[in-house]
């Protein structure tokens, strides 16, 4: 994924709105700034985005959220590059603009492959943390809703699959019109007639418009990604091995660790910094999954006991995991309790 933070545009605000949840809430729970939504777009992180959606789903309560986000999304709430993807003369095109522009919009990769059967779209997720449950399974729905925004057809995907699929699975499968079945990836399939089935929406003089802006604002992005974005994006995959070395950094980064030093210190930072704030980071969202034990996030942050990591936490927010989680009502209890 290029550089570490990406843009959330301002229209996320009406569509939580839209959700019938409140902004403000939302955004306390994911301990995001209050006044985040303003008129220009955000930069957020893939664990604060993470956060968004857990909150997201914890403020919706019963409510299956996945499906009402596909009821919910409208032409309104779009970005500029989906709105430039809905320009596109069928979903098959507009799949393969969005895979373009897509680090501009989300912490994701999309894959799509298209044959004389149909159209694959595939979600390929970072390494590191793993997103939410309703995150993944809305980013299929979007796919099923932009089909039927751009056709104004009731196009149902002729096949859904996940990794692990929920337990409660009917309302998901009642809006796909499709089965949803277990498989190694993150991935909807469309027919090949639905995938070149002509979008109303088309309008090639707008994408004319919208594709310089497009390529130039994904072309800063890949410039800007900076030294201390790549170190952070290498620990995020390093970690959960249980290797937090500079040497292993610099190997990936193809950099002497002085070069490497050099470069972070140009920067106003230290290796040492990058790694805790890495951490903390990461414990952070960690956190907010109830099925994580203390001994499974230190882990999983690269720490040889549980002992370390609490020590560590209590150093970045002065209070320690088990007060953390339960402050945000994330779990009743830690297994086991603080270490002394």
């Amino acid at each position: 994924m290029t550089g570490e933070r990406f843009s959330v545009d301002p229209a996320v605000k009406a569509f939580i709105h839209d959700l019938r949840l409140s902004p403000a809430t939302v955004l306390r729970r994911a301990r995001l700034p209050e006044g985040m939504f303003g008129s220009a777009p955000v930069a957020l992180t893939p664990a604060e985005y993470y956060r968004l959606w857990s909150a997201l789903e914890a403020e919706a309560g019963d409510r299956n959220l996945a499906v009402e986000v596909g009821k919910a999304l409208s032409v309104e709430i779009f970005s500029p590059p989906i709105l430039a993807a809905l320009c596109s003369p069928d979903l098959a095109l507009a799949a393969r603009r969005i895979a373009e522009f897509k680090p501009l919009i989300g912490p994701l990769r999309i894959g799509v492959a298209s044959d004389a059967a149909g159209l694959t779209v595939t979600c390929h997720w970072p390494d590191g943390p793993r997103p939410p449950d309703v995150l993944t399974m809305s980013e299929l729905v979007f796919w099923v809703a932009l089909a039927r925004i751009g056709t104004r057809r009731h196009i149902r995907p002729t096949g859904v699959v996940v990794p692990v699929p929920p337990i409660d699975r009917h309302e998901l499968e009642h809006y796909f019109g499709a089965p949803v079945i277990a498989g190694n990836t993150y991935a909807v399939r469309f027919s090949r007639a639905d995938a070149d089935r002509v979008f109303l929406t088309e309008n090639e003089q707008m994408w004319r418009f919208f594709a310089p802006e497009l390529r130039r604002r994904l072309s800063d992005l890949e410039a800007s990604a900076s030294v201390t974005d790549r170190v952070r994006a290498a620990l995020t995959e390093m970690l959960p091995a249980g290797d937090s070395s500079m040497t292993t950094v610099t190997n990936r980064l193809a950099v002497s660790q002085r070069t490497l030093q050099r470069q972070l210190r140009d920067e106003g930072t230290t290796y040492k910094d990058v790694l805790a704030d890495t951490r903390r980071t990461l414990a952070t969202h960690y956190l907010d999954r109830a099925d994580l034990s203390p001994a499974e996030i230190a882990y999983l942050l690269g720490y040889d006991d549980t002992n370390s990591f609490y020590r560590a936490f209590r150093t970045w927010t002065g209070t320690t995991p088990r007060t953390m989680r339960t402050s945000v009502g994330t779990a009743d209890v830690v297994a086991g309790g603080d270490p002394p």
